[in-house]
């Protein structure tokens, strides 16, 4: 029986806030795909023989904290998943929990870009939003200093919004590919992220991420145009399940990602 390791510590800078007091959900959960045991900082499809990457959310995320990231053996008695675990701890609480699984996630069907943006004129976080000064898609959020996408409802019970990743969304300048400058996986984790909730009706039906499932085929250039598109994948009781999808300029998958959301009480959202 083998024994947890730990890795260097992980934390979510103030920049990257869902709600004002805690992490976005799918940057958080990024940064801890990132580390899911035989990963690299910079993978792009995560760890070798890892099609996908599940990260469960237990609690909000502090930020500016400095939490632990612990590596649990498949045959520790206390893991559960069948697989070796990477846990985000802080003190006794476990924050978050990213497993790899074998999954082929669906997609939602792209629109153009064209319609993309038109959609977001429609956005309803324009009128009613419950963090808005969310990194993903806070309309508070200056360009460049959030991800400023805003899925407006598109035909066929979806959202879609354009996207062209900042510059300063770089996460650095290993990152270049053949010249091509590239934003870091949590930030495409981000950018996967809100897109599901507002297909699945935060407007309506207030809700925080649970847990996300996410599928890297690249990562997204910077300065290029993009569309993400969600939809909602029904509900069962507190529980809301969408997808997202994000494509590149020419119609490609970038990646593609599943959510479950969990409705709180609105008074949670203050």
């Amino acid at each position: 029986m083998s024994s947890p390791t730990y890795d260097t510590d992980l934390t979510v800078p103030r920049r990257f806030c869902g709600p004002p007091g805690s992490g976005n959900g799918g940057y958080t959960a990024g940064l801890l795909a990132e580390r899911v045991q035989g990963g690299t900082a910079h993978a792009v499809s995560h760890a070798p023989g890892c099609p996908a990457v599940e990260v469960t959310l237990r609690q909000p995320p502090p930020l500016d904290v400095a939490m632990r990231v612990q590596h649990v053996p498949a045959d520790d008695p206390g893991n559960v998943t069948g697989t070796t675990a990477t846990r985000l701890l802080m003190g006794g609480a476990k924050i978050a929990e990213a497993v790899c699984v074998d999954a082929d996630l669906d997609t939602v069907e792209a629109v153009s870009r064209a319609e993309a943006s038109e959609a977001m004129e429609r956005f309803a976080g324009f009128t009613s939003h419950p963090f808005p000064t969310c990194f993903s898609c806070g309309p508070d959020r200056a360009e460049g200093e959030g991800l400023r996408i805003f899925p407006g409802p598109v035909p066929g019970g979806r959202v879609a919004a354009a996207w062209v990743p900042h510059a300063r969304l770089a996460e650095s300048s290993d990152l270049l590919d053949d010249d091509v400058q590239k934003v870091g996986l949590p930030t495409l984790w981000a950018a996967l992220d809100c897109v599901g909730g507002w297909g699945g009706g935060i407007e309506e039906r207030r809700m925080v991420l649970g847990r996300m499932t996410a599928q890297v085929d690249t990562l997204p250039v910077v300065g290029e145009p993009h569309v993400v598109v969600g939809a909602s994948r029904g509900t069962e009781g507190r529980k809301t399940f969408t997808a997202s999808t994000l494509y590149d300029s020419d119609g490609r998958i970038v990646a593609r990602a599943q959510h479950v959301w969990i409705a709180v009480d609105p008074a949670a959202f203050g």
